[in-house]
């Protein structure tokens, strides 16, 4: 694997996740630990054009990754975009930690 795009490992599910990384240190980390480092590198690269593969992870089972998924959307969209998800998704979320970085994020 040379430089996969970040948008490909957005898109990882735990089977390819695992198929992947089989026999590699990085499959001890995890799926969605994996995920939260690939969001963060997705909100640090600035590029827009990635902001639907994270807004596809907001409905991820992990809220860790749906955490990261806020912090790395708040940093791809305007902010006025950003604000107009906000309110529903607090409403929405389960997991008071999501809803903790939906406040925060900005």
């Amino acid at each position: 694997m040379r430089a996969p795009s970040l948008a490909e490992l957005a898109r990882l599910d735990d089977a390819a996740f695992r198929a992947l990384f089989t026999k590699s240190p990085v499959k001890r980390i995890g799926r969605d630990r994996f995920l939260r480092n690939v969001l963060i590198a997705i909100g640090n690269s600035g590029e827009a054009a990635l902001a639907e593969e994270t807004r596809r992870l907001l409905d991820d089972a992990n809220p860790l990754v749906r955490g990261a998924a806020v912090w790395a959307l708040a940093q791809l969209v305007s902010r006025e975009e950003f604000d107009a998800m906000r309110a529903n998704a607090i409403a929405d979320e389960q997991d008071e930690s999501v809803r903790e970085e939906w406040q925060l994020a900005s």
